[in-house]
């Protein structure tokens, strides 16, 4: 139990020294940096009704994206929940279809045109008639959490290669290199009861762009 508690942590300091060592992205990109115009509702909870007779809950927001860079440009999104609690939690895993069909009832009226991030194209059209509305979903997190971040990379071409502060490439010694990309950050606070799940309330904090 103690070596487990010692790689966790291990774990967790490693991840800490990567951030803290990681570039911010730059003030005025290159010529050949683009960027998407985004904009993003909050968190919303959504439950998913099952034959036990006991819901599941998800999160979801939901991205406008405008192509506005002059040239059609390849889209190749990730996006993660992370919580005050060190849990990750990548968009769409452990999420049925049935959710994103529940969303797009939800907002049918707004989007019509509702995509789920997991199954739209990897290239973005220029131009605002091409703008699209993406779903982004994740399965409920750790009820403790106090904070959780939303991270979406993908909306920029700007990447970064930096050195990992302990793994070590087996042939040259030198250290692993670690891809990072420009990538929207959304913190918000959360004040919940456990018990009282479907009222959890989440306050809008920050938003700023990191490379992760």
């Amino acid at each position: 139990m103690r070596g487990l508690v010692f790689i966790n942590m291990l774990a967790v300091a490693v991840l800490t020294s990567v951030c803290l060592a990681a570039p911010q992205p730059a003030v005025v990109p290159g010529p050949d940096i683009w960027m998407i115009n985004t904009m993003f509702t909050h968190p919303q909870q959504i439950l998913l009704k099952t034959s036990t007779g006991k819901p599941i809950q998800f999160w979801y927001i939901i991205l406008t994206l405008t192509n506005k860079t002059g040239r059609d440009v390849d889209f190749y999104p990730k996006c993660d929940l992370m919580t005050d609690t060190f849990q990750v939690i990548p968009a769409y895993k452990d999420v049925p279809e049935v959710v994103f069909e529940l969303v797009k009832r939800r907002h049918q009226d707004k989007y019509q045109f509702l995509e789920s991030l997991e199954n739209t194209s990897n290239k973005l059209l220029q131009g605002e008639d091409n703008a699209k509305d993406v779903a982004v979903i994740w399965r409920d997190f750790d009820a403790k959490a106090g904070n959780i971040k939303i991270f979406i990379a993908g909306l920029s071409n700007e990447t970064v290669a930096i050195d990992h502060p302990v793994a070590k490439d087996k042939q040259t010694g030198e250290p692993v290199k670690v891809y990072l990309r420009k990538t929207l950050e959304l913190s918000y606070d959360l004040e919940s009861d456990p018990a009282m799940r479907s009222g959890a309330n989440l306050t809008y904090k920050d938003k700023r762009w990191v490379m992760r």
